[in-house]
């Protein structure tokens, strides 16, 4: 069984008892961490997509250590310039060991309640500046504003609002 999960930003294709090497993450070493973001989940021959991700897949994993990468150079120059730069860094590193692939029966994370002040103004507001000038010029003539012609865009959305 294998899964295509993101981790840290980045796409991994993982099994049970593989050893990883992912941007750091800010887990203390030997804490188990788990993954919810499971894009994909192969079983033998049958596959399982997710849109953009499967709902109830979760991907568990322990911190083994922190470290830093390989030195990475970056060297610059342009020709008959004089100019030579010469930087590098190393990339900060979680090396982490899959412990298994959960395909369903995971719980995530409630999704946070969003809390609209004013949802009237608010609503009206973003749908005006999604709109384009045009747009806002067309629905100040037919409001009946004056001036329409010399207005910028946030000077139609004031009007309008």
């Amino acid at each position: 069984m294998y899964a295509i999960v993101e981790i840290a930003g980045h796409q991994f294709k993982v099994e049970k008892d593989q050893k990883v090497f992912v941007n750091r993450l800010s887990t203390e070493e030997g804490k188990k961490v788990s993954f919810d973001n499971v894009l994909l989940i192969g079983n033998g021959s049958e596959v399982t997509l997710g849109a953009p991700a499967i709902d109830g897949a979760q991907v568990s994993a322990k911190v083994l250590k922190h470290l830093k990468g390989d030195k990475v150079v970056v060297f610059k120059k342009k020709r008959r310039k004089g100019y030579r730069v010469k930087n590098g860094h190393r990339q900060a590193l979680t090396e982490i060991v899959i412990e298994g692939i959960t395909a369903s029966g995971a719980k995530k994370a409630a999704p946070k309640k969003e809390t609209k002040s004013t949802p009237e103004v608010a609503e009206d507001t973003q749908d005006l500046s999604k709109m384009t000038v045009a747009q806002l010029k067309e629905m100040a003539k037919a409001k009946g504003i004056e001036g329409i012609s010399s207005m910028k865009k946030a000077d139609l959305i004031a009007a309008l609002s």
